[in-house]
Formats: structure tokens, sequence, C-alpha cells
């Protein structure tokens, strides 16, 4: 199962006759953050990851839990269960603020009244430079942030703000 770590595992039934209760012992791999209401644990059932929605959770413990879950509502379907381990999704974290100046290529630009499209992107270390296209060829322009105003990654416009004089030749 991929993108999967295991969390926990069923121990046995807990509770009432024909409840579905089960008792789960956690791994210290169990998340902290973990919301019983909102995250599903996983399964595996046939070389399928199930996704497991709780109708209760009660944490017992350091490193265990009584659980039902709303599809295994009774003692010979929750009995399934037993001995099986529990999974949750990795959590992989983007960073969503990173992106490379060449990714910009294409992006439609709106300079004040000019309208153009970022044809290239030459890069240097002294000077990295866009090249826009406003209709009578392509012009540089530095890419430099403070000339940046806005990125609309969505749309693929990049607002910018220009010094005067810049555009002319």
């Amino acid at each position: 199962m991929e993108n999967m770590i295991a969390v926990a595992r069923v121990s046995k039934l807990f509770g009432q006759a024909d409840t579905g209760g089960l008792a789960i012992s956690l791994y210290t791999t169990f998340p902290e953050d973990f919301d019983p209401q909102e995250d599903p644990l996983f399964v595996e059932i046939g070389s399928l990851a199930v996704p497991l929605y709780m109708d209760s959770f009660e944490r017992r413990g350091v490193s265990g839990a009584n659980v039902r879950f709303a599809d295994f509502d009774n003692t010979r379907r929750a009995e399934e269960l037993i001995g099986k381990e529990l999974f949750v999704e990795e959590c992989v974290e983007e960073d969503d603020d990173e992106f490379y100046m060449e990714d910009l290529i294409g992006f439609r630009v709106e300079a004040g009244e000019l309208r153009g499209e970022i044809t290239d992107f030459y890069d240097s270390e002294m000077n990295p430079l866009f090249g826009v296209d406003f209709g009578q060829g392509e012009r540089l322009i530095p890419a430099a942030e403070e000339f940046i105003a806005q990125i609309d990654f969505d749309k693929g416009i990049i607002r910018m703000v220009l010094p005067e004089g810049l555009m002319e030749l």
C-alpha cells in the first residue's frame, strides 16, 4: 500500500455484544493530530486500501484505543478485522510557495496598460531577465521581486509594477 504508514493493529472485540466494537493497539507512528471525525484509517483487503470511517474512537492510554467502524457495525463483520494492520495516508508536505522562474514562461503579463506574454527567461546571477512580448517584439524586463506585484498560477497571469521609463526605447 503505497504512501501509507502502519499505525495500529486490531487486537480483539471490545464492548457489548453485537456492537462491532474493537480494541486496537496503537503504534508509535500513530499521528498525534489524528482527527477520527475527519480522517479515516485504512485496512488492506485484497491488496486494496479500504478506508474505515469511525462511528466512535476513544483513546485508552498511550498505546490503545477502542473504535467502532461505520461499515463494521456488528460482531460478525468486526471479527473480519481482528489481526489486521491499520494505516493512515503518509502526509507529504509540499511547499506551495516554491517555483522556478522558468515556470512563468507562457504567463500573460499585465503591467499598467501594457498586456503581453512571457516568452523566455534568461538566468543570470547578476541580472535575471524575463523576455516579454508586448506586441512589438521581445522586451527584457528584470525578473526582480520588487517588479512582481502578484502571480496567479491558476489563471496564468503575472501582474507587474514597472518603474517609469523602463519600457521606453
